[in-house]
């Protein structure tokens, strides 16, 4: 069984910056089984309710939705691909409190990013 989760991903450390960065954020609704996989079924069946909200210093915030698509996991903001951030073997990959993700972002960058928060929605 699964559970519609709230998660909170901050920038980890990066040479642009070497202690992190909370205000480079993101805040996303996923279900989650447990041991913190993505429920794939779940998110399916209520693709809308699969949110994202992206926080960046000096830009407006974005909000968009969780995907799945050919290459794995994405957020998506706009109708296409161009803007589209590619999560690396999320699908394999458990969002819990304490673990890393490493987000290639629309640009090509790749940063990493910290779980620090895994709620319950």
């Amino acid at each position: 069984m699964s559970l519609w989760h709230i998660i909170k991903l901050e920038l980890a450390r990066t040479q642009e910056y070497p202690n992190g960065s909370p205000g480079r954020s993101y805040l996303i609704r996923l279900p989650l089984v447990a041991g913190g996989l993505i429920d794939e079924a779940a998110r399916a069946g209520d693709n809308a309710r699969a949110t994202v909200r992206r926080f960046w210093p000096n830009e407006p915030d974005q909000s968009g939705y969780v995907l799945k698509s050919k290459n794995g996991w994405v957020f998506s903001y706009a109708v296409g691909e161009v803007d589209d951030e590619n999560f690396c073997q999320l699908e394999n990959h458990p969002i819990r409190v304490g673990e890393y993700l490493t987000l290639t972002e629309a640009d090509g960058t790749r940063n990493p990013f910290h779980v620090v928060r895994a709620e319950p929605a």
